[in-house]
């Protein structure tokens, strides 16, 4: 019953869109691919190299998420976030799955913003 979910203060968009990450924004960005967003915080994938980030690392990162602007279901919303890296947890060889918490939450719930389930799971005809 101590599952990480039941704890989790709110629902976390698991979604697959380009992270781009480094220490500063005035460095060289790296590519990661996120793996779910809440206003707290963000994981993401990334390869194991120099730029690979570690547990207590402060992070610059920018990424979007889906908007929920009706009339246009492909819209996109675009942040930047500072944060500190909580966990980095071996995927495989060449993988490395990364959490940081923001600094400062985002001012919305992604989940609430932007529900998968309400752009793509239904059709439309037009």
């Amino acid at each position: 019953m101590n599952d990480t979910k039941n704890r989790r203060r709110e629902e976390r968009l698991q979604y697959q869109w380009p992270v781009w990450f480094a220490e500063d924004f005035q460095k060289t960005l790296s590519e990661g691919l996120m793996v779910d967003v809440s206003s707290g915080g963000l994981s993401f994938m990334c390869n194991v190299d120099e730029n690979c980030p570690q547990v207590g690392q402060q992070l610059a990162t920018r990424f979007s998420i889906p908007s929920s602007e009706k009339e246009n279901s492909l819209s996109m919303t675009s942040f930047t976030r500072t944060g500190r890296v909580l966990r980095v947890e071996t995927v495989n060889a060449n993988l490395r799955q990364v959490a940081i918490q923001f600094d400062e939450p985002l001012s919305l719930k992604p989940c609430e913003q932007a529900s998968i389930d309400k752009m793509y799971g239904k059709s439309t005809n037009g």
